[in-house]
Formats: C-alpha cells, structure tokens, sequence
C-alpha cells in the first residue's frame, strides 16, 4: 500500500525557499510511490498557544482541521527555515496547537505517535539550517514520531534552485532522494 505523506514549510512567507525546498521533496516522494498532499500553514492560522485561551474557547477549527488531516496520513515531510537557530513561531505554534488532545477519549498525541518524519531545511547561511533540524528533530522524537536519520540541509539556498524548481547541485539532489526515500520507506510500514 503506498505511503500518504504530508508536506509543508514551517513558514507563511509567499516566497519562502522553504516552501520551494518542499514541492520538490513533495515530488520526489510522489516518484517514488508515496500519495502526497501539499499544504500551507497560511492557510490555517491560529491564534499564539495559550492555555486560557484554549480552555475557554477550546482548540481553534485550524487545529482540529490540519490534525485531522496529519492523521490521515503516515508521516511528514517539514521543511523548515531557521529563526535565530530555532523552531520558526509558526511551526512551533501549529505543533503545540495540533498536539492538544481532544475532550473525547483520544490517545495521547495521536497526530504525531507512530508516523514517520523527514526533516529538512534551506536556509541563505553555508550551514543550511543545521541547528533548527537538531531541534525540530528532537521535538518530534518527543512527539512520538519516528524521525528519519537522513536529514537534508539546503545551504545557501538563493542560488540552489533552477528555474524548474529543481536543484541544480546533484549532490543535494541524491542527498534529498536518499532522505526521501527513508522517509516512503519507513512510512509504507
């Protein structure tokens, strides 16, 4: 049975490279069987996670919605920008808000235990988003995700793309596919 994959950037920006870096992830994974759906964060916005808020007004719809959705598919492909070596706010945001467990009798982090993650990340700096992988891998470990040991890192990533979206170095290339394809892989299981 193929693998379903859930791709996106943990970034809003219009033009992110992140957003670029995970289209072409997402293709790759299409190539190599995986059903893939391509989301942006944009398009579920929520509110800063407050513990107040969330039990006066409940989860927000987004939340329900892109955890909904995260369920429905195996595992994830997160491309993601480096915000002064960290988590970007809104990728922390949409983690935080997508694990709060529902009132009904749901299992603990149902959105993320037991799926399969690929991390990357491209970023303008020669370390191509290092430190940010190093995070948000060992969040969604915690998270109960099994984490693929491949990680891709795209340095300098305003000159890494062709006018076609790929990337011109074959060396990102294989290092990508090679990510990717750990990622099916264990996601099929």
């Amino acid at each position: 049975m193929a693998a379903k994959i859930l791709a996106f950037a943990g970034s809003a920006r219009k033009d992110s490279w992140n957003k670029k870096l995970v289209q072409y992830a997402a293709e790759i994974a299409k190539e190599q069987g995986a059903l893939v759906t391509v989301i942006d964060l944009a398009d579920y916005p929520m509110p800063l996670y407050d513990g107040d808020l969330e039990q006066n007004d409940g989860v927000p719809h987004t939340a329900k919605t892109l955890k909904k959705l995260m369920c429905e598919h195996d595992g994830i492909i997160v491309s993601t920008p480096e915000y002064n070596s960290e988590i970007p706010p809104i990728l922390k945001n949409t983690i935080d808000w997508v694990s709060r467990p529902d009132p009904s009798d749901e299992r603990r982090l149902v959105a993320y235990s037991g799926r399969t993650a690929a991390v990357i990340s491209a970023a303008p700096g020669s370390l191509g988003g290092t430190r940010v992988r190093m995070s948000l891998r060992a969040l969604l470990s915690y998270l109960g995700m099994v984490v693929v040991p491949e990680q891709f890192g795209l340095a300098d990533c305003g000159k890494a793309f062709e006018d076609d979206g790929s990337l011109r170095s074959e060396v990102d290339q294989t290092l990508l596919i090679e990510t990717i394809q750990r990622l099916v892989s264990l996601a099929e299981r």
